[in-house]
């Protein structure tokens, strides 16, 4: 412990504030993944497959009830919000779905772009801690004497090389986190439109078995 609030004094201030910065990054990381990672997890595919089979042999109940799961999982919602309109026009079950896939991206989008930005600022901020030592160092020099400069300007330099460097560290991490999070982000609605796409299909084939 020491040791790191020594190498966080060597670089200044600046440091301290890129270390807020990385916190909050790992903070929203971890509400993030915790719920699009568990709370949200769910074999998508086996669940779609369950659901399809009652649709095609026209048992919409035991449909409805497949969808009864305690994943929160957004393509629950929106196979169910198809099965129930079962008895429905084909327009109307698709419109359904749509408006459920809709409701549920501002949860799967809730503060993802969040971590790109921090890692963003991490990075600026490092090199503002960068030009700020820089400053120093040089306001520095014309105050010393000549023996002492050469001393005053290795310091400004190390202290405003250690801000960039720690800010590239700290932003690294969070670039990785968010590339996490928008995969997932990515799954969950591939997940999403394949699903209302087998419904569909489904649902239009016992319609013309019915019609037959």
């Amino acid at each position: 412990m020491h040791a790191i609030l020594e190498y966080l004094d060597k670089g200044g201030w600046m440091m301290y504030v890129i270390l807020a910065v990385s916190i909050a990054g790992l903070a929203v990381f971890l509400e993030r993944a915790f719920h699009l990672y568990l709370r949200q997890r769910l074999d998508a595919r086996g669940f779609v497959a369950t659901v399809l089979a009652h649709v095609e042999a026209r048992r919409f109940r035991q449909a409805i009830d497949a969808c009864k799961i305690g994943s929160r999982h957004p393509v629950v919602e929106v196979v169910r919000a198809g099965v129930m309109r079962a008895n429905q026009r084909e327009k109307d079950v698709e419109r359904a779905m749509e408006k459920a896939m809709l409701e549920a991206l501002p949860g799967l989008h809730r503060r993802v772009a969040l971590l790109g930005f921090l890692a963003n600022v991490s990075t600026l901020l490092g090199l503002l801690g960068t030009i700020f030592g820089l400053i120093t160092a040089f306001s520095s020099i014309s105050a010393a004497s000549a023996a002492e400069r050469q001393i005053v300007l290795a310091d400004g330099i190390s202290q405003a090389m250690y801000t960039t460097a720690f800010g590239i560290v700290a932003a690294v991490p969070l670039l990785y986190f968010h590339h996490l999070l928008t995969a997932r982000q990515d799954e969950m609605m591939t997940e999403m439109e394949g699903a209302a796409t087998s419904v569909l299909v489904a649902m239009a084939g016992a319609a013309q078995q019915d019609a037959g």
